[in-house]
């Protein structure tokens, strides 16, 4: 199973200036087609603007590079969008869902208390993040409940997939948002979207990622410590990881060859 980590929407901050962020989504080869996780910005945001992106325009720099849609990016691997079959939400903020309409056919999956808040009225400030435009293609969702399930010591609901994969709840950023975790040949990886801050740093002060994040940050910097061997990525990366990995992936495919 291959794992691509892409760069699906480019966010700096305007002070420090050496904050240079991307949206991390995964794109997983399976058995069972692709598998996107999250989408970032979709090709109409590009051609308008939903309001909460003029918003990011004033208080960051944002490049908005089209290339960086996942859509056009599936394709850059050789794919076509209805390669792949199945979205997996951490939640639904337009960094994370606008893509969905460039995938009409795909299946979403996402934990039903975080459409229920995507659907709802604005209860936390965070809620104005969502943009209903981004499911106005009536996509085909796949709606999860917890069920008692266990990975390591977090709550978490088995997707129906194989090699495993899981939905884990990580409520705070949102009401549903959720982390997901994927059995890789290594061990596992742990995508914690924006249930914490860049590579779990404390590079802000505590209320502060708090207010924004929610309050999983300390549960998950202690489970790292406690599993050295399980990789951890956040919603959000400093650029420079995508410029490492990439080299890595292609020097692994140099090897193959």
């Amino acid at each position: 199973m291959k794992i691509h980590y892409l760069n699906c929407f480019t966010c700096n901050a305007r002070f420090p200036s050496s904050w240079r962020t991307g949206t991390l989504c995964l794109l997983v080869e399976h058995d069972q087609g692709l598998i996107l996780i999250d989408t970032g910005l979709g090709e109409s945001d590009y051609i308008r603007h939903p309001g909460i992106l003029r918003v990011f325009r004033i208080a960051t720099r944002v490049p908005l590079n089209q290339k960086e849609t996942a859509v056009q990016q599936v394709q850059r691997l050789g794919y076509h969008p209805t390669d792949v079959h199945h979205i997996i939400l951490t939640h639904m903020h337009f960094d994370h869902c606008g893509g969905l309409p460039d995938f009409p056919h795909a299946s979403v999956h996402v934990h039903r208390k975080e459409y229920e808040a995507f659907m709802g009225r604005p209860r936390r400030w965070t809620d104005f993040a969502y943009v209903r435009k981004h499911i106005a293609h009536q996509p085909k969702f796949v709606f999860y409940e917890d069920k008692g399930e266990k990975w390591f010591d977090f709550s978490a609901i088995r997707l129906p997939f194989d090699p495993e994969l899981w939905l884990v709840p990580l409520f705070g950023h949102t009401r549903g948002h959720c982390g997901v975790a994927i059995r890789t040949d290594a061990e596992w990886l742990f995508h914690v979207a924006d249930s914490a801050p860049i590579g779990l740093g404390e590079y802000a002060p505590a209320w502060t990622i708090n207010l924004v994040m929610g309050p999983q940050a300390p549960h998950l910097r202690d489970f790292s410590s406690a599993h050295p061997n399980i990789q951890i990525t956040t919603g959000h990366m400093w650029l420079d990881f995508f410029e490492n990995i990439n080299k890595l992936t292609k020097e692994a495919i140099i090897r193959e060859l």
